[in-house]
């Protein structure tokens, strides 16, 4: 074997392992994947002002940067969801309540209910007898899901 040669053999057989190795693990990554969060519990109330409500009724505290929210009224979702926690969103009054809100400390936990409203700049705006479907998702996953007609403001 000429003088030199053994470095380079070695350097290749060190990528080469190197490359087996980083596949093994992207082939059983997959499998080690989080299980989804669990399922909660929740109603939600609406009126035609735009406030919606919804109370965690079940289920483990959840941490309100993990949550996602859509609403649909009358069957469309909202032109504008609510990025959960806000303070100031678009198509959403300031100052929602509870976890809802940017500055809440701590968890959602059972029995509490938060609120927002939704604006005039939204699309569409509940009217008395629209039904509202409110679906919440923690880390990407649906947890739970809630119906509710808007009341008269």
């Amino acid at each position: 074997m000429p003088r030199g040669s053994a470095p380079v053999v070695a350097v290749v057989a060190v990528v080469a392992i190197t490359v087996l190795a980083g596949a093994a693990v992207f082939a059983v990554a997959p499998s080690m994947t989080t299980p989804p969060p669990p399922q909660r519990g929740v109603s939600v109330s609406a009126a035609a002002d735009g406030t919606v409500a919804v109370t965690l009724l079940s289920g483990p505290p959840i941490d309100p940067a993990a949550v996602s929210l859509r609403v649909r009224v009358a069957g469309t979702d909202l032109a504008h969801q609510p990025p959960v926690p806000f303070f100031s969103a678009t198509g959403f009054y300031s100052g929602p309540t509870g976890a809802f809100n940017a500055a809440s400390a701590g968890r959602w936990r059972v029995g509490t209910t938060t609120t927002l409203v939704i604006a005039p700049t939204n699309d569409p705006l509940p009217a008395a007898g629209d039904p509202v479907r409110v679906t919440l998702a923690v880390r990407g996953h649906v947890v739970a899901v809630a119906d509710t007609t808007a009341t008269p403001a």
